[in-house]
């Protein structure tokens, strides 16, 4: 009797949306073999021009003592963009730590909050 094989959709252990489509990629984390931990940081897509990777941007205050004044400053994440969530440019996304996929690349986007 020949089995049929089928994607396990699985929990990442964070409580966020699983998507609908099912991907193949081995790097996602909800159907392949990548585990998430450490930071989760929420930001907006500023770049989705790389392969299965995207720019996130991420604004943050940060306070001078001297002047009693905050300064806004942005960090920017390359984060793995998988196949069955695919955000673009624009998109707000939760993106996880995870172990390093490339020289830049060591957080998976997780979840699209919105457009």
């Amino acid at each position: 009797m020949a089995e049929k094989k089928t994607k396990k959709r699985y929990d990442i252990g964070v409580d966020v949306k699983i998507p609908e489509n099912v991907c193949d990629d081995k790097k996602c984390p909800f159907h392949g073999s990548l585990s998430v931990r450490g930071q989760m940081i929420e930001g907006m897509v500023v770049s989705s021009k790389m392969k299965n990777t995207v720019i996130v941007e991420k604004e943050r205050l940060r306070y001078i003592p001297k002047y009693e004044r905050y300064e806004k400053r942005t960090g920017r994440y390359p984060a793995h963009n998988p196949p069955c969530i695919n955000a673009g440019a624009g998109d707000r996304v939760k993106i996880m730590e995870c172990r390093k996929l490339s020289k830049t690349v060591a957080f998976a986007v997780i979840e699209k909050i919105g457009g």
